[in-house]
């Protein structure tokens, strides 16, 4: 299973991420733990300077920005994808 966390406080950026991450998924029918991370000591375990973020699998893929949808469609058929 994709372990994906969504790094921010709670602004709209933020809210809009988990709202695309779950769209996509829900659009592909797949399966993933999706965790919002609030508190500010676990979002500087990342290496990131704004918010929001994106971490699929323990990897910082995005920060500071909503990337667009064909990325992040790409980065979980990567982490999906068996090893």
């Amino acid at each position: 299973m994709v372990n994906i966390k969504i790094l921010g406080s709670g602004c709209a950026n933020c809210k809009r991420l988990e709202a695309v991450v779950r769209k996509i998924i829900a659009a592909q029918g797949a399966t993933a733990e999706i965790e919002k991370v609030t508190e500010y000591a676990e979002i500087m375990k990342y290496p990131i300077l704004s918010t929001p973020g994106l971490v699929i699998n323990g990897k910082l893929l995005s920060a500071g920005r909503i990337p667009p949808e064909a990325d992040i469609v790409g980065w979980l058929a990567q982490a999906a994808a068996p090893a």
